[in-house]
């Protein structure tokens, strides 16, 4: 009887002992809380280790395929077509001329110069056009495109040049279009600025007030002369000047060679001042309003537009691109938010 009762109390409190140090396993065999949670971390650490190890996979086969990619590029595209090979019928050849005319820029004159000779050497081109957006830069860099524009047409009579500005093309740019035979732009395009500018900075009193020293050595009583730290002089700022003023004067001869009768204006196309294209054509500072495609349809005749600009080697272009597609891809990896662009 004792031993019924203590059954019948020991059934009634061991289920309740039970629910508070076991759980079912879902397959009849009871487990800790403890060897639950356990299990729990294990499934989790194996979830997140498969899934971290699929995108290091896909990043590897994605690095494979354009490592092979660019071998594949660095073969059969060992160097530049000719666009003659490319294009073998009557077209009209494109130089770009863009961003500053600077040495060290895209549209320095070497670069130029190296596709204007390989557009009047192709066979089949039938005119080029000097495709210009750019406000200007070195005067020492648009002569030498000019004097080489000058010469080139006369090797090639035959071989017309059109100068055709889209946004801009002022100071040294428009001083390279002069050298064409017609120049044409859009009606809101900027024309001109037919003038030299010299700018810096002067901190006399700023470095007093600092309590700075200025130590400058020279040998030559002039080195110094337009040293920012010191003031300018009368004779200095008119040396310059003067300096400024040849280079202008060189500006103004070039742009009259090269446009003759055609100026209409006076003395205020020469004042360093931009005009819109409309009102450029009344000045005579260009011959129309048209774009390119315009000039090689209805003037050149020869609708098909071929690109002769420079560009970087194939397998420079290729190392660039393949560096950023992986450092992009890397990125992405390491999880860097996506609004981050490598440019």
């Amino acid at each position: 009887m004792s031993d019924n009762h203590w059954g019948e109390s020991g059934a009634s409190s061991t289920p309740q002992a039970a629910s508070d140090s076991t759980k079912g396993t879902g397959d009849g065999r009871p487990g800790t809380q403890k060897e639950w949670r356990l299990i729990e971390k294990m499934v989790n650490s194996l979830h997140v280790e498969h899934r971290r190890s699929r995108r290091w996979g896909i990043f590897f086969k994605l690095l494979t395929f354009v490592y092979l990619f660019s071998l594949l590029a660095i073969f059969y595209v060992g160097k530049d077509l000719d666009a003659d090979k490319v294009v073998p019928q009557d077209h009209t050849a494109i130089v770009e001329v863009k961003g500053p005319i600077m040495d060290d820029e895209e549209a320095s004159a070497d670069t130029i110069i190296h596709a204007l000779r390989d557009a009047f050497k192709a066979e089949r081109s039938r005119a080029i056009i000097l495709r210009i957006n750019s406000p200007g830069g070195s005067p020492v860099q648009a002569g030498y495109v000019y004097d080489e524009i000058k010469r080139l047409r006369a090797l090639h009579p035959d071989k017309k040049v059109y100068a055709v500005i889209t946004d801009i093309g002022a100071s040294g740019a428009y001083y390279i279009a002069a050298a064409a035979d017609e120049i044409y732009a859009d009606k809101a395009s900027l024309v001109g600025s037919i003038g030299v500018i010299s700018s810096s900075f002067g901190f006399v009193e700023l470095i007093d007030k600092l309590g700075v020293e200025r130590r400058t050595l020279t040998a030559g009583e002039n080195k110094a002369f337009l040293d920012p730290f010191t003031p300018l002089k009368d004779k200095d700022r008119e040396f310059w000047q003067s300096v400024l003023n040849t280079t202008h004067q060189q500006f103004i001869a070039q742009v009259k060679q090269g446009r003759g009768g055609r100026l209409k204006g006076g003395e205020e196309i020469f004042s360093g001042l931009v005009w819109t294209g409309e009102q450029a054509l009344e000045l005579g500072l260009i011959d129309g309003l048209g774009s390119s495609s315009m000039v090689a349809r209805d003037i050149v005749g020869a609708e098909k537009l071929i690109d002769y600009t420079s560009r970087p080697k194939a397998l420079d272009r290729i190392i660039e691109r393949l560096g950023i597609g992986v450092a992009k891809e890397l990125a992405l990896q390491m999880g860097l938010k996506s609004d981050y662009q490598l440019r």
